[in-house]
């Protein structure tokens, strides 16, 4: 994502979500896979080996696995767009990398979204303070 820095991956994050265009599509939940990499607000050399100076990606899988099932969407854009968010709001990262996993179209594996960003310089986190 960006030169020079360090990344921590979660790979294969399973989610449910109730997801499609289709009200029928939406009436069962469905399996999604998340694949993120993070780039944390500070350097892997400056954490001192103490969890409060990085990303608590446990934390973090808890609050994507609950904004994914709390509430229908028609696009996986949507929630793709919407877990980004989150983890630059509320996690202490500079930038998110997504890519986001649905398996319902016949012969295919998946489809996916891929999504990239970066926190602003406006975006505010309690634990920059």
């Amino acid at each position: 994502m960006q030169n020079n820095s360090s990344s921590i991956i979660i790979s294969g994050l399973e989610l449910s979500s109730h997801i499609g265009v289709p009200d029928s599509e939406r009436l069962e939940t469905q399996r999604l896979t998340l694949n993120l990499e993070l780039i944390p607000t500070r350097e892997m050399t400056a954490l001192g080996d103490a969890l409060e100076n990085t990303v608590d990606y446990f934390a973090l899988t808890r609050r994507v696995r609950l904004l994914a099932a709390a509430r229908p969407r028609k696009l996986i854009e949507t929630l793709a767009e919407e877990i980004c968010t989150c983890v630059i709001s509320e996690f202490a990262v500079r930038a998110v990398g997504l890519e986001l996993r649905k398996y319902i179209l016949p012969d295919t594996e998946y489809v996916a979204i891929r999504m990239q960003r970066v926190r602003s310089s406006l975006t505010s986190l309690a634990t920059e303070i």
